[in-house]
């Protein structure tokens, strides 16, 4: 297995500042007010592609081998990542090549094209969306970025966490959203390195809990569905890289319901004045719950992604 490390990192903020502005760390006061803990919320969604995915794909373009630069890439996707590879891929002028479930968010499917990429719908979700990346990477030779198991990937989004304490060099708590885990693994990595003592808090949706169940039983649990609001959370699969750093280096991993995803997209936009995506809001709703263990902390809530479509936007604000 490949390794994920702290040199890795801070190698790839070298690359990725050269493409990307880092993102503000910005406190909320009447957020904390009513949490009880300073809120700090990291606006990843303030990114060219609208999500903390595309420092990991900046990363990875730049470290692709010239020949298969050549040849092209393949990846399967929910929207944010495949935005990533698509994006990278064209400030390197690479061929991607983008596979999406049907159904797919419609306006991330818009987005990944507009940069360039060729999409491919198929299957009914993101893991039988990724079966068909095996067949287009052996008839056409393309390289297959799975969006939880490169380092190089986890070393881009790693950058985010280098920042957080930056900004912030007294944080206590560090609260990611999790889906594949890239951004989580990324915290995990650079908090060991920098103060082992600030707390790693991972956040699943309850409808799409396999990383929460596998942790809890210490092995691989896949689920029957991932069926929720926050797209970046719907895996059913937890990967083997990912888990094996969260299982070494979690504190804690809570779930929210789809109704409190929903609460928080509201409270992003009525506190922080942003339009966060139902993973984007996954920190802040967790943030809600613990707010008593949390009292008097300075805690950084990932903003991870501000890709929520109109559709869902109205059934949001319509559930008010």
């Amino acid at each position: 297995m490949r390794y994920v490390t702290f040199h890795g990192i801070i190698a790839a903020r070298k690359v990725v500042s050269r493409f990307l502005k880092s993102t503000p760390l910005t406190h909320y006061p009447e957020l904390s007010e009513k949490l009880g803990f300073q809120a700090n919320i990291k606006h990843e969604n303030h990114l060219p592609t609208g999500s903390f995915k595309v420092r990991g794909g900046i990363n990875f373009m730049s470290n692709l081998p010239t020949e298969q630069k050549k040849q092209g890439v393949v990846t399967a996707t929910r929207g944010n990542h495949g935005q990533s590879i698509a994006y990278a891929a064209a400030q390197f002028g690479v061929k991607a090549t983008i596979v999406v479930p049907h159904g797919n968010n419609r306006e991330k499917n818009s987005a990944m094209h507009a940069f360039g990429a060729e999409l491919i719908e198929h299957g009914n979700d993101f893991d039988e969306a990724r079966e068909l990346c095996d067949t287009l990477q052996a008839e056409r030779g393309l390289y297959y970025v799975h969006p939880c198991i490169e380092p190089a990937l986890i070393h881009g989004v790693g950058t985010y966490s280098l920042e957080i304490f930056e900004s912030l060099p007294d944080v206590h708590t560090i609260i990611v959203p999790i889906g594949g885990g890239s951004g989580v693994c990324g915290a995990i990595t650079v908090a060991k390195a920098i103060n082992p003592n600030v707390k790693i808090i991972g956040v699943q949706a309850e409808n799409a809990p396999a990383i929460y169940r596998s942790w809890k039983a210490g092995e691989h649990i896949e689920t029957d569905s991932c069926n929720t609001i926050a797209d970046g959370l719907a895996t059913r699969v937890p990967f083997k890289l990912p888990f094996s750093i969260i299982k070494e280096g979690i504190h804690d991993i809570v779930t929210v319901s789809e109704e409190e995803i929903r609460a928080g997209i509201r409270s992003a936009l009525r506190h922080t004045h942003n339009l966060a995506e139902g993973a984007g809001v996954a920190a802040l709703a967790a943030a809600k719950k613990l707010k008593d263990k949390l009292a008097g902390q300075n805690v950084a809530m990932i903003m991870s992604g501000g890709n929520l479509d109109m559709d869902t936007l109205k059934e949001v604000l319509t559930d008010s």
